[in-house]
C-alpha cells in the first residue's frame, strides 16, 4: 500500500513538472510571438488610428556627439528617446550664461537621408567625426517676414514649409541641376482655407499632407492631402476622412522613416477653472495603407 502512495505521488509529480515545462514552453513562444509582431517596441495599428504612446526618456537616450572636438561654444547630443520616429540631434550653442537659450533640434523631416538634418532655416551634415556645424540654407529662408514653424523635406532634396506671417501658406524649394531655387507658393490646391500649415511631403514627392480649415472639412483643422500628377503639379485637395479627422483639430502628420505608419496630431482646447484656456494635444498613428485607400484609381 505505501508503495502504491508513492508510486502514486511520483505519477503526480512528474505530471505536475511536464504541465510547468509546457506551460513555459508555450508562454516563452507566446512572448516571442508577441515581440515578433511589435514595431520598435509598440503594438502597431491598423487602419483605425489608435492613440500612440511615446515610452519615458531616460539617460542612456542621450548621446554626446563628437565629445573629442568640443570646444564648449557648441556641442549636440544625438536624442532618441521618447519617439523613435522622431530622432533629433540637438544643438546647445553658447548664448551669455546659458547654453538653453540658443537650442535647435534638427530632423530628417521626411527624407530617408539621415546625413542631412534640418531645422527650419539651417541643417547640418554627418561628417566623418560627427556633425558639422550648423549651416544656413540661404538668405532666401532667412527672410524676417516668414514665420516657420514646419518643415519637411523629400529624398530630392525638395523642401515644403509653412508660413504663419504671410496668412498661412505653404512654400516649396526644389533642388534644380545642383542648385537649389528660391521657395516658390504652392497654388490654391494646397493653399486654401484657413490655418493652412504643418506640411509633409512624401520621400518620393508622390503626395503631400497639411493641416488646414475648410468648409468640407470635420472641424477647426483636418489633415488633407494632395497627389502629384503626371506633369508634377498637385490634384485636388482630398479630406483624410473621419476615421483620421474629428470635430478638433487635426494637424502635423508625418511618416514612419521606413513608411509604414502615419502620425498625426489631435488637439483640443480645454478651460481651466480659473476660465482660462489652453491646448491639450494627443498622438496617433495608424497604417500608412489608409494613404492608399485616399489614392485616386487610375
Amino acid at each position: 500500500m505505501k508503495n502504491l502512495i508513492i508510486k502514486r505521488s511520483v505519477l503526480v509529480f512528474a505530471i505536475f513538472l511536464n504541465a510547468c515545462k509546457t506551460e513555459t514552453s508555450e508562454t516563452k513562444k507566446n512572448d516571442a510571438s508577441i515581440a515578433e509582431n511589435l514595431y520598435f517596441g509598440y503594438k502597431p495599428p491598423g487602419l483605425t488610428p489608435e492613440v500612440f504612446v511615446p515610452k519615458k526618456s531616460t539617460s542612456k537616450d542621450w548621446e554626446l556627439g563628437n565629445a573629442g572636438a568640443l570646444d564648449m561654444q557648441e556641442f549636440y547630443f544625438t536624442y532618441t528617446g521618447n519617439n523613435p520616429f522622431e530622432t533629433a540631434v540637438v544643438v546647445y550653442k553658447q548664448g551669455g550664461n546659458s547654453y538653453k537659450t540658443n537650442k535647435y533640434k534638427f530632423r530628417s523631416g521626411g527624407s530617408k537621408n539621415s546625413n542631412i538634418l534640418y531645422s527650419r532655416h539651417n541643417y547640418i551634415e554627418r561628417t566623418a567625426s560627427g556633425w558639422s556645424k550648423m549651416k544656413s540654407l540661404g538668405p532666401m529662408f532667412d527672410r524676417q517676414d516668414w514665420g516657420i514653424m514646419v518643415s519637411s523635406v523629400s529624398d530630392k532634396g525638395t523642401i515644403v514649409f509653412d508660413d504663419y506671417k504671410s496668412n498661412d501658406v505653404i512654400r516649396m524649394s526644389r533642388v534644380i541641376n545642383g542648385k537649389r531655387e528660391a521657395p516658390k507658393l504652392l497654388g490654391k490646391e494646397i493653399n486654401s482655407g484657413k490655418w493652412t500649415a504643418h506640411p509633409f511631403i512624401a520621400p518620393d514627392e508622390s503626395f503631400l499632407i497639411w493641416g488646414s480649415e475648410r468648409e468640407d472639412g470635420y472641424g477647426r483643422s483636418d489633415n488633407y492631402i494632395s497627389f502629384q500628377q503626371q506633369d508634377g503639379s498637385w490634384g485636388p485637395a482630398v479630406n483624410m476622412g473621419d476615421k483620421i479627422n474629428t470635430e478638433l483639430v487635426e494637424n502635423g502628420a508625418f511618416l514612419t522613416p521606413d513608411g509604414k505608419y502615419l502620425l498625426f496630431s489631435r488637439s483640443e482646447e480645454k478651460v481651466k477653472e480659473d476660465g482660462s484656456t489652453y491646448w491639450e494635444s494627443t498622438k496617433f498613428w495608424v497604417d500608412a495603407k489608409i494613404i492608399d485607400e485616399l489614392r485616386p484609381k487610375q
